[in-house]
């Protein structure tokens, strides 16, 4: 088995670990985690061994790669101290929480000669596999237009909110990540708005939705939503409109729970231990990662010149 380390047991890192919970060829052995309740839970759900810091992992030896699924604004320091270890790294999307930060990352991996993927899970959901094939075969002919949405079920705590990058970082690198895998294309031109509405008042200058149109370098458009209060859970789907087919899948459904997800982030993993090895990468590299950031710091810098987004 491919043996991991796991950084973070937070909500998104015991995630990863009900992915790979009952997988054999690649699973996770360790965490580390500094909050002594979480760590003490996943051991004793995930049955894998705990530590409190980072060096003690790493220094435990007994590792093929590592996943770091740590607060965003942590990611390039945990990749430095994984990347001195000389073991391959998954880092949670977006890699740090500004482009700088994964350019960081970028010469921090470089130099050390270690494997660096990013973990945008998006682009091992098969419907969306198979929809990018598609749209590379000429199937829909010219893509006109494409529509990406996410809406989670719920805001996340503010603690979260103020170490994520905001709503474009934290949400919106997902589907600028997604336009340009499904399409082929880079974002050409992006406009932005935002709703002044913030619902918890312990928040400030992150809004609750938020929204970008942006032109593809190929000439199709990308119409981009994101919002923290969806009825029933969180959802994500896509539409692409072309001038010989139009195709339409919420492939994350709240009626399916975690499902989608689960089975991609295992996906994700096997892809990760292949890449390890040396094949070539399958998933997200450093470079897709920098330019979603550049993506979304465009769009939270109108926002920000616009003065939305600071309305409690």
């Amino acid at each position: 088995m491919f043996r991991l380390g796991l950084v973070g047991a937070g909500r998104m890192g015991r995630t990863h670990l009900r992915a790979l919970r009952d997988t054999t060829e690649v699973g996770f052995v360790a965490v580390a985690e500094p909050v002594d309740q979480l760590r003490a839970e996943v051991v004793d759900t995930f049955g894998v061994t705990g530590f409190a810091t980072v060096d003690d992992l790493l220094n435990t030896g007994g590792l093929d790669g590592v996943v770091i699924v740590t607060p965003s604004d942590r990611h390039v320091e945990v990749i430095d101290a994984v990347a001195r270890a000389r073991l391959p790294i998954l880092c949670e999307k977006p890699c740090g929480v500004s482009a700088a930060d994964t350019r960081r990352a970028r010469q921090i991996v470089s130099d050390a000669r270690v494997a660096l993927q990013i973990a945008y899970w998006r682009r091992f959901v098969p419907q969306l596999q198979t929809l990018r094939e598609r749209i590379n075969r000429g199937d829909f002919g010219e893509v006109l237009s494409l529509s990406c949405l996410q809406w989670d079920g719920e805001p996340p705590g503010a603690a979260f909110r103020s170490r994520s990058g905001g709503v474009f970082v934290d949400m919106g690198v997902h589907e600028f990540d997604q336009a340009r895998w499904l399409t082929g294309s880079d974002v050409a031109h992006v406009s932005a708005a935002a709703s002044p509405v913030i619902t918890d008042s312990a928040v400030t200058g992150d809004p609750d939705s938020a929204q970008v149109l942006a032109t593809m370098a190929s000439g199709a458009t990308a119409y981009v939503s994101l919002g923290r209060h969806y009825r029933g859970g969180d959802m994500a789907s896509v539409e692409v409109f072309g001038t010989r087919d139009h195709y339409f899948s919420v492939f994350l459904d709240p009626a399916d729970g975690e499902r989608a997800q689960l089975e991609a982030l295992a996906r994700q993993a096997a892809a990760f231990a292949e890449f390890a090895g040396g094949a070539p990468g399958r998933g997200a590299s450093v470079d897709d990662a920098v330019r979603a950031l550049e993506v979304a710091e465009d769009a939270a810098t109108q926002v920000a010149s616009a003065g939305a987004g600071e309305v409690g």
